[in-house]
């Protein structure tokens, strides 16, 4: 093994090129079939719930916000262990941020403090699937009352949730298809809704908030060539020859999702009985998509085994600094210690490498430096 051996990898194929090619030396790189045709392929993993693609996972969280209609004078709550892009994108907005804790088991939302933080201001509820577990979606409706529910499954397609698909549990679910994540259009992401007016407000919002439909227009008479803008949204548009890899992807998301699920079996088994760590949690309820693997390292070693495990070769990752620690917010007023649940995880949390494509070997080798960085034993680095 030559480098460091990443947390994350896309997984691409000769068949994955070749879609890409055929879209290259076809007629539409852009706004053609292919983004039709891999939105309806994407509604086959959400229970039917529309959906739009769009440019990236920022976007999607963009493009959900603007669709539920997120402005100044609004609060949306939202966890803070997850990338900034949750928050920060209803900041753009114009929207207050409410971050509210995490359970302690699978650090998603916690209802109990959803509803201990709702108010009448509050527009949206953001859950975010942490690695790929499901957040609870009845308990959080049941929180956030009438208020819009958001699920921000960057890590989760594919999982589910008693039984039922994420996608299909709450008003809108956004995706992230980076190159880490459990499928990969290279940059991409999507917004699903379930209902008709938030997905078209999504679709036109990510295309520059363009009105075509001549039943719709208020001049519609003016030609042919006529379109209408009524509400202001941005070119966040995912192009077909990424839609085309999209595609291609989603044919092996069950493969891709059944080795995940292996892997992470094995790290169970390997992990169980090793002192100074826990690994994931996860409720009876939920088939995880297993995104991350992330453990906790106990007694305040967290840096010292990221420190040795990255010596050796082996690229473990921290996922994520809370949200409300970055200067941006603390600028704002947001101060540590609001939500010591998530906080305490940040503390102790480690993702150790997991894709599909990663071998039994070197998940052997990551178990082997992991014990090894615990035991306080010099780091072996990589083989050149």
């Amino acid at each position: 093994m030559t480098g460091l051996l990443p947390y994350g990898r896309q997984s691409v194929t000769d068949d994955d090129v070749a879609a890409v090619v055929a879209a290259l030396r076809s007629d539409w790189l852009t706004t053609g079939p292919q983004v039709t045709a891999f939105e309806a392929d994407l509604a086959g993993w959400t229970g039917g719930a529309g959906v739009a693609a769009v440019s990236n996972g920022t976007a999607a969280l963009h493009v959900a916000y603007a669709a539920a209609g997120v402005g100044p004078g609004d609060e949306v709550i939202v966890p803070p262990m997850t990338f900034v892009a949750t928050a920060s994108s209803a900041v753009a907005l114009g929207a207050q941020v409410v971050f509210a804790d995490v359970e302690p088991e699978t650090f998603t939302l916690d209802p109990a403090a959803v509803s201990a933080a709702t108010t009448g201001r509050t527009r949206v509820v953001a859950a975010v699937d942490y690695a790929g577990h499901p957040a609870d979606y009845d308990a959080l409706r049941a929180a956030g009352g009438d208020t819009l529910l958001l699920a921000d499954a960057a890590h989760s397609i594919g999982a589910r949730y008693r039984g039922r698909p994420v996608g299909s549990l709450a008003d809108l679910t956004t995706f992230s298809f980076f190159p880490t994540k459990n499928l990969t259009t290279a940059e991409g992401g999507a917004v699903a809704a379930l209902d008709g007016e938030l997905l078209t407000r999504a679709r036109r919002f990510r295309n520059i908030g363009l009105v075509r439909e001549r039943d719709e227009q208020r001049w519609p008479d003016e030609g042919g060539w006529h379109q209408e803008v009524h509400e202001f949204g941005l070119n966040y548009r995912l192009p077909d020859v990424l839609c085309a890899l999209g595609r291609s992807q989603l044919r092996r998301l069950d493969d891709f999702l059944a080795r995940r699920a292996r892997l992470v079996a094995r790290y169970d088994a390997a992990l169980a009985d090793l002192p100074g760590v826990l690994t994931p949690g996860r409720r009876a309820w939920a088939e995880p998509a297993w995104h991350l693997y992330p453990i906790r390292v106990l007694d305040g070693r967290r840096r010292e085994v990221y420190d040795r495990m990255r010596a050796a070769g082996i690229g473990v990752q921290v996922n994520y600094i809370p949200a409300h620690w970055h200067p941006a917010f603390a600028d704002l007023g947001y101060r540590r210690g609001s939500c010591p649940v998530a906080e305490a995880f940040y503390a102790e949390q480690l993702s150790l490498p997991l894709f599909p494509d990663l071998s039994d070997a070197d998940q052997d080798r990551v178990v082997d430096a992991l014990a090894a960085a615990l035991r306080g034993a010099p780091a072996r680095p990589a083989a050149a």
